[in-house]
């Protein structure tokens, strides 16, 4: 190794090991990324405490339902007689 490949070398050794540990471009991106949110969220609360509470919705009180089909359902075998005449095969 010559004595100019060997300068060349601890230049660039020294310059990595000058730079600030830790702060890489995903570091810096993740940074930005957490202060956009933080800003975001900041202005979405100004927003909805500006905004009056929206009015509470009146419950209906429950009434009982009636049975809907009007009766008992049909008996099994009945409704495969039925689905079978009708064209479907099980």
């Amino acid at each position: 190794m010559t004595k100019e490949d060997r300068s060349r070398a601890d230049a660039r050794f020294n310059k990595t090991a000058g730079a600030k540990p830790g702060r890489t471009d995903a570091d810096i991106a993740a940074k930005a990324v957490r202060d956009n949110m933080a800003r975001l969220k900041a202005l979405r609360l100004a927003r909805e405490a500006a905004e009056p509470p929206p009015p509470a919705a009146a419950k209906k009180p429950r009434t009982k339902s009636s049975d809907k089909s009007g009766g008992k359902a049909p008996v099994l075998s009945d409704w495969l007689a039925g689905q079978q005449s009708g064209g479907r095969r099980t």
